[in-house]
């Protein structure tokens, strides 16, 4: 699907499309910036609560810092004897999962010059704990299966919106990332 630069511009999901293909186009031309190297630093608080720091990371073949570090906080509920001063670890890769389908549905919604209205996505994700519990060694730790349920209302026809949902999907680094196995390496110092 072609769409013109003006049906774009006449969109606004606040999005900027016309510097994503720039950046497209600069990194098409030196494609060894396109590696980037994304961090996270933890540290335990107390029980089951830590804090996690989210700040500089690698791209454009530099180190990019930004105005700020991020902080992002993770325990477990009372049910499992903890403090339940954050969210789960796992529901806060379910977070990452629906905020990086919902950023690709504006910016593809905005590429495509589809006016949206709202956007909501509800994850539900199933796990059996005995495995993290170490009850029953055959049960895996993570998630059994994970459901992401959209409702978005935008000036397109309910096909439009399943494509857009779709190459949402397609590109999203979060999906890719839950759903195909990358290699962790853990070491101690």
């Amino acid at each position: 699907m072609t769409t013109d630069i003006s049906t774009i511009t006449s969109v606004d999901n606040g999005v900027n499309v016309t510097a994503l293909f720039g950046a497209r186009e600069s990194l098409q031309q030196v494609p060894e910036a396109a590696q980037f190297k994304w961090r996270a630093s933890c540290e335990w608080l107390n029980g089951t609560h830590s804090r996690s720091a989210i700040g500089s990371f690698f791209g454009l073949g530099a180190e990019q810092n930004r105005s700020r570090t991020f902080t992002v906080e993770a325990d477990h509920p009372q049910v499992f004897a903890s403090e339940d001063n954050a969210p789960t670890p796992v529901e806060l890769v379910l977070s990452g999962l629906a905020s990086c389908l919902t950023a690709g549905v504006a910016a593809v919604a905005q590429r495509r010059g589809i006016q949206l209205h709202s956007v909501k996505a509800v994850l539900e994700a199933d796990m059996d704990i005995q495995g993290i519990l170490g009850i029953d060694d055959e049960v895996r730790n993570g998630f059994g299966a994970i459901r992401v349920h959209f409702e978005i209302r935008a000036d397109a026809s309910e096909d439009d919106i399943k494509a857009v949902v779709a190459q949402s999907q397609k590109r999203s680094a979060v999906f890719d990332i839950i759903t195909n196995p990358t290699n962790v390496f853990v070491t101690v110092n």
